[in-house]
């Protein structure tokens, strides 16, 4: 299997550079995972709601070239749905089973991510009702997705 996770913008901080590092390390066994960082737009203190939109939609063209034809793409977004962890790693191997071997993660800047990034995927994902930083996101992603194997194998991570 292969895991792609697009982000907006760098992981800046060193804790949690070492704890993306660390989950990354622990997927190894579970198959190939990839993060793959595009720079964010720059945008104003205060952008307008137009310059956000401009922006987002430069993010997806940028996103839009990383993502595999074929592929399970999932958006994380606020509109998402949010799952536990039991069915989020049903999820993934049903989408496993049905075919598809590489499944795209995608998360946005402090802004989202563009409709058309939303409207391609399998489907839409939250992480949780509430606003995280996207840095923190993605290693909440990563540890759902090293617990969603670890259920899927039986193992004892998950209590």
């Amino acid at each position: 299997m292969n895991i792609d996770i697009l982000c907006v913008g760098r992981l800046k901080d060193r804790f949690f550079e070492e704890a993306a590092s660390e989950y990354l390390k622990r997927l190894q066994a579970y198959g190939k995972v990839s993060v793959c960082e595009i720079p964010a737009c720059s945008l104003p203190e205060k952008p307008s709601a137009g310059q956000i939109e401009t922006a987002l939609k430069k993010e997806a063209e940028a996103l839009k070239k990383h993502i595999p034809k074929n592929a399970a793409v999932f958006p994380l977004c606020i509109e998402g749905k949010a799952i536990d962890s039991e069915s989020f790693a049903d999820l993934i191997k049903k989408t496993a089973i049905g075919g598809q071997s590489t499944l795209v993660f995608i998360i946005g800047s402090s802004y989202g991510l563009a409709e058309e990034l939303k409207k391609m995927g399998k489907e839409r994902l939250s992480l949780s009702p509430m606003t995280f930083p996207h840095r923190l996101a993605r290693i909440m992603l990563l540890e759902q997705l090293y617990r969603a194997f670890t259920i899927i194998e039986g193992k004892t991570y998950h209590k």
